[in-house]
């Protein structure tokens, strides 16, 4: 009997996979969940159990949380990556480390075919099937969901037939949660107007004080909290339980879907949305002017080649290189004011800052250059501009 792996998350999508793939297809399932965050160990424990119940031969769960700090997270918070200047590509950036460990599972056992639960609206198709045809053309891929155009009712319908009693009320919001974030959808985000309840989020507001709190970077990697040095992985954690007691983090993302349609989803972020705010005051301080400005283009580029599953992409490992050489003086310590529903980072302490040069305060006085400098300076600056106005001096609007 041929294999095939299954990408699996417990949920009605991959339930009705399972099935079809052994009773309609003939096919030996083994599924695999690769966490990225989202679950904890008793959460791992019943889905195992459920996959077996279902009827697959094996079933594995992978935790990849550092691999993908290492591989991902990393140089997000070096480019202070938000799709659209709003999005930490909480999902996004998951799906294609889930697909790589996919993959390496599907040739550890020889499997002939990948299967995966997504229809055929969504981003994930493209990510998952992109990652999957790169690394493996040989396996072939099976989409029953899309392939077939289920709808919810008709999955339900089957998996009745086959003896499958579970939940089947429809959750009202749909959460897919990981270490950088957790997306939200629901009736809300389907349009342009409404803003998803309050509580459609999964963090609801406990603590309505204030908290100061203290991000240590070094070389742009979050090395400490509070003082207390600890991996990047385990400080994301820490911040995040004390930042969603705050509700800190949600938003709605409006962006371009790779499908070509416009898309609408809700998100809370707290730990990922706090570390790139305190990770980029901490470069406005320590980084130059070209640094920064070119360090933008580059991450936005990043981000986006990322979000749409291209991230085998060959540039972005040249700009992956650029973003760690751009943090060698990113290091000191951010402190963040933690409020309910959001944070002040009110300032940096640095023996990188730039402001601590002493040759001038800003607005203030200087000790680097004379009034002569400054007048001499102004009339350069300012040339091309009197230069092309003395030229053109009808396109001069006095």
């Amino acid at each position: 009997m041929d294999k095939v792996v299954l990408a699996y998350s417990g949920g009605l999508d991959t339930s009705y996979c399972v099935k079809y793939l052994i009773n309609e297809l003939k096919l030996e399932v083994h599924s695999v969940l690769v966490n990225t965050g989202g679950f904890t160990k008793e959460e791992l424990a019943v889905v195992e159990k459920k996959a077996y119940e279902m009827g697959v031969t094996s079933h594995e769960n992978k935790d990849i949380l550092e691999h993908y700090y290492e591989k991902a997270i990393k140089y997000m918070v070096y480019g202070n990556v938000l799709k659209n200047n709003t999005y930490p590509l909480s999902v996004s950036a998951e799906r294609v480390f889930q697909s790589i460990e996919v993959v390496k599972y599907a040739k550890s056992i020889g499997a002939k075919y990948i299967a995966h639960g997504s229809t055929g609206a969504g981003n994930d198709q493209v990510r998952f099937d992109m990652i999957f045809q790169t690394i493996a053309p040989e396996i072939e891929i099976i989409t029953p969901i899309r392939d077939l155009k289920l709808s919810r009712q008709t999955e339900i319908d089957y998996l009745k037939s086959h003896g499958v009693d579970m939940n089947w009320e429809k959750s009202k919001y749909s959460v897919n949660k990981g270490i950088w974030g957790t997306s939200v959808g629901g009736v809300e985000t389907l349009k342009s107007q409404k803003a998803l309840p309050s509580e459609a989020y999964p963090s609801q507001l406990k603590r309505e004080d204030e908290e100061q709190v203290t991000l240590t970077f070094d070389k742009g990697q979050f090395v400490a909290f509070n003082g207390v040095q600890d991996s990047p992985v385990n400080n994301i954690l820490k911040l995040e339980e004390v930042a969603s007691a705050f509700a800190i983090g949600r938003d709605i993302h409006v962006g371009d879907t790779i499908v070509g349609i416009k898309g609408r989803v809700g998100f809370e972020a707290a730990a990922a949305t706090v570390t790139i705010k305190a990770h980029h005051l901490l470069e406005k301080h320590t980084l130059s002017k070209a640094q920064q400005i070119t360090k933008e283009g580059l991450a936005t580029t990043y981000g986006t080649f990322f979000h749409d599953g291209q991230y085998l992409e060959p540039l972005m490992r040249n700009i992956e290189k650029f973003l760690e050489d751009s943090q060698k003086t990113v290091s000191g310590d951010v402190y963040v004011t933690l409020r309910p529903y959001h944070f002040i980072v009110t300032g940096i302490d640095s023996k990188y800052d730039l402001m601590a040069s002493g040759f001038a305060d800003y607005g203030e006085e200087n000790n680097a250059w004379s009034s002569q400098d400054a007048k001499g300076f102004i009339k350069i600056y300012g040339m091309q501009n009197k230069i092309f106005y003395h030229v053109n001096k009808d396109l001069l609007d006095a």
